[in-house]
């Protein structure tokens, strides 16, 4: 069981810092159009390749 939750811990903490680094990121950015999805797509694209590698991992 504790071994369970370290994953989860490291598995949430490698996931909040892709989001952060993200979001730096595209805070720099100029701003997209509003009819664009630019904004939404990036961080949506990092955070389910992170749960697909958490799933492969764990």
């Amino acid at each position: 069981m504790e071994s369970m939750n370290m994953k989860l811990f490291a598995a949430v903490m490698v996931m909040l810092m892709t989001v952060s680094v993200v979001a730096a990121q595209e805070a720099s950015a100029p701003a997209p159009a509003p009819a664009s999805d630019a904004g939404v797509f990036v961080p949506t694209a990092v955070a389910s390749l992170v749960a697909l590698l958490m799933g492969f991992l764990f």
